[in-house]
């Protein structure tokens, strides 16, 4: 778990540039999906802004990580009200749960990937994250989730179904295996074209950012 002002930011050579890690996970989180899935549905359903936006931004995310939850509350809204609805950014979820400190983090990173197969895949990482303190510390929290699934209108049918084939585990798997090779080990941590923002930060920091690719990408 980051230090929630330990944001850093950095380019070029760092440990994740974009040159090399942020194409791959996303090849990975495209072409990875377990048999019987869409292989481009669930990137799209974790997706939000143009898919021709300058600017992509992959958060690598845990739902039981602390200042996951607080950048999701407290940092998105800006950045979709600023870039994202504006066409500037276009911004794609990607798995890290870190089981060992997080055991409820599996099941709730399953439960939101079968939420993308029905296309629901927002309101239910919404929902999670604002009732992280309710399930986060259950033995079991499966029940929790599947009230959460009325709430954002999912099929219980198809959500029983994904949940008990196991069918977006291996997805899961593969993209955290993938995060961990290029070395992102902590949540939450942002590939921003070829750099890597490490830790939660205020929208004071993205700002400027954001700003600089922009004007480097469009001469705007």
């Amino acid at each position: 778990m980051l230090l929630a002002l330990a944001a850093t930011w950095t380019l070029g050579n760092s440990k994740a540039s974009a040159a090399s890690t942020a194409p791959s996970l996303a090849a990975q989180a495209t072409t990875a999906a377990a048999p019987g899935q869409q292989q481009s549905a669930l990137l799209d359903a974790r997706s939000k802004g143009a898919p021709d936006a300058p600017i992509t931004v992959f958060e690598v995310s845990d739902f039981q990580c602390p200042y996951c939850k607080k950048f999701s509350e407290e940092t998105l809204p800006y950045l979709e009200r600023e870039y994202i609805q504006s066409g500037k950014v276009r911004f794609v979820f990607l798995n890290l749960p870190l089981t060992q400190r997080h055991p409820n983090a599996a099941a709730a990173h399953e439960f939101a990937m079968c939420a993308a197969d029905q296309d629901r895949f927002w309101p239910i990482h919404d929902l999670l994250f604002r009732y992280q303190g309710d399930w986060a510390r259950l033995p079991d929290p499966g029940p929790y989730f599947e009230s959460l699934a009325d709430s954002a209108s999912l099929d219980r049918g198809s959500l029983d179904r994904c949940l008990n084939s196991g069918a977006v585990r291996w997805l899961i798997q593969q993209e955290a295996q993938t995060n961990a090779r290029a070395g992102i080990r902590s949540t939450p941590s942002f590939i921003i074209e070829r750099g890597l923002l490490a830790g939660f930060a205020p929208i004071e920091t993205w700002r400027p950012i954001l700003d600089s690719l922009f004007a480097e990408k469009t001469g705007r």
